[in-house]
């Protein structure tokens, strides 16, 4: 049974997301919002300068776990390696991983499956729902992203990814790619290379991949690789239990 809402807070902030909503706006986090500005961008085309992200691209990642080749780390040399995350600290429990490999044993025959494993994207992400400056958000094209000027280093975000995807940056930073700031003190993870895909590249670790186990595109274009890939060949969410509708999904688990 449905029952009235009486809290006059609540109401208020439903009242303005909505008004936000009218006017062209996506709220993405507490007092942050992201304005869709002009039509979809191709996987194959830059983003214009002074222009928005779209809620009409849902970038995603596509992974063959048939054909991740065990014990190749190529896909993690070349996103560190893009990304500036090159520290090494004596407790390497401490580094950096925006992406890491994982291994998968099916208790049944006792195979085993190796994956990449990062920020999976969601569409529903924990990581923002806890965040109390904002600094975890969702671009309205589906990247997971934080602000590393309003990240205070709370880890909430942290405690909060059902897949171990964030890292805190333990010690301070010399080594950066000036499109990727980093900084000591905050929470980071995987970006998609955002700053490639907004050039209309892909990821890193999509470009690095030698056996091609990696599929970059739009979700909600059916004519984009990605999209035709997943109508066409069982794939899964890893925890879809969680109903968190990740970008990232999985062939062969």
């Amino acid at each position: 049974m449905n029952t009235p809402d009486n809290n006059p807070r609540r109401k208020f902030i439903a009242a303005a997301g909505a008004g936000v909503a009218g006017l062209g706006f996506t709220v993405i986090a507490p007092g942050l919002h992201l304005m869709a500005v002009g039509e979809a961008v191709a996987a194959t085309e830059a983003r214009k300068a002074g222009t928005a992200a779209s809620p009409a691209v849902r970038w995603g990642l596509l992974i063959d776990a048939n054909k991740c080749a065990p014990g190749c780390t190529k896909c993690i040399d070349a996103c560190h390696t893009e990304n500036g995350v090159s520290e090494k600290l004596p407790d390497p429990r401490q580094n950096s991983q925006w992406i890491r490999k994982i291994e998968l044993v099916d208790r049944r025959d006792g195979r085993v499956t190796q994956l990449p494993m990062m920020c999976q994207h969601c569409a529903e992400p924990p990581c923002v729902d806890v965040c109390p400056t904002g600094a975890s958000m969702k671009r309205a094209d589906g990247i997971v992203l934080v602000d590393r000027h309003t990240c205070i280093g709370c880890r909430y975000c942290m405690m909060a990814c059902p897949f171990k995807a964030r890292s805190f940056v333990h010690a301070p930073l010399t080594e950066q790619n000036p499109e990727v700031p980093r900084g000591q003190g905050c929470v980071e993870s995987c970006t998609l290379c955002v700053h490639r895909v907004d050039k209309g590249q892909t990821p890193a670790c999509v470009e690095s991949c030698p056996t091609g186990a990696m599929t970059f595109g739009d979700l909600n274009d059916p004519a984009s690789d990605i999209a035709k890939r997943i109508a066409s060949v069982p794939t899964t969410q890893v925890r879809s239990d969680l109903r968190l509708n990740q970008g990232v999904r999985y062939q062969g688990i």
